[in-house]
């Protein structure tokens, strides 16, 4: 019995050698870029240009003092958080309410609703720009950080709705009677039981958003013009040049600004694999 249990376990361990040399091969794929944008911001552009892929002879810090130094770096900074925390907080809080309702409101209105959000997840925001700017012209918001946060908002309701919903109508029924039987109002029922345990959908859909909006480089590029409201991302237009690019500067802000999304999805990844597996264990 030993003997065939160790066979047995050899035979497994050798079905998963292909698929961790896949995953070691994907995730040098995946790092090599960060590897690129982390050793060339220690770098001159004098040594980028003779070496771009190796280690920097000598590693300098002057790129991160200029650009913390040498412009409104941490207003930028600012302005991207304000806008990222805004925006997940309104698109979990509205996304989590609208979930709620439809996933206990079973009519043909309400599955026209949810049709509805999914179109949202089909059709890219970005081919209604030119009606966006003339909706924020028409509404006085150019120039302000509020254009987008209703962007922002709009772009990742339909995920949420979508992700939010599904994981609402599995949690056991039980809990809901039990709750009605102790006299518990649709609210309470709301804030005491539902998000208690949709936690990890809601970092699911915190950290799937996050990072399109964090990254995001075309609404802030048409809807700004103003110095004091860029993102840190529209900064980076600045050390681009006609006929030069400030490269080690450009490569030090990237990396400035690759650290709250890293970090952030380091203290959140336990909650974020719950999130995506919660529905693989469902019979």
């Amino acid at each position: 019995m030993k003997k065939e249990k160790r066979t047995s376990s050899l035979r497994l361990q050798n079905m998963h050698i292909p698929s961790h040399i896949l995953m070691i091969f994907w995730t040098f794929i995946a790092s090599f870029p960060v590897y690129l944008l982390v050793i060339n911001s220690f770098k001159t552009k004098r040594a980028i240009y003779n070496n771009p892929f190796g280690l920097p002879g000598i590693w300098t810090g002057d790129n991160y003092v200029s650009v913390v130094k040498g412009g409104n770096f941490f207003q930028y900074f600012g302005n991207s958080i304000v806008v990222v925390v805004v925006s997940l907080f309104m698109i979990l809080f509205l996304g989590s309410l609208t979930a709620y309702a439809l996933a206990h409101w079973r009519t043909k209105i309400s599955r026209a609703v949810y049709f509805f959000f999914l179109l949202g997840m089909m059709l890219p925001i970005k081919i209604a720009t030119i009606r966006l700017l003339e909706l924020m012209k028409i509404f006085d918001l150019f120039n302000s950080l509020w254009s987008l946060f209703l962007v922002y908002i709009a772009m990742g309701l339909p995920t949420a709705v979508f992700i939010l919903t599904e994981f609402i109508h599995g949690l056991p029924k039980d809990l809901y009677e039990a709750a009605y039987i102790d006299g518990a109002p649709r609210t309470k029922i709301y804030y005491s039981v539902v998000l208690p345990l949709i936690k990890p959908a809601l970092a699911t859909v915190g950290i799937y958003n996050l990072v399109p909006i964090w990254n995001d480089l075309w609404f802030p590029l048409i809807f700004i013009t103003q110095e004091d409201k860029k993102t840190v991302l529209l900064a980076v237009t600045r050390l681009q040049g006609q006929y030069a690019t400030d490269w080690p500067r450009v490569f030090a802000l990237l990396t400035l600004s690759a650290l709250p999304v890293i970090l952030l999805y380091l203290t959140m990844s336990k909650q974020f694999v719950a999130g995506l597996t919660a529905g693989a264990v469902k019979g």
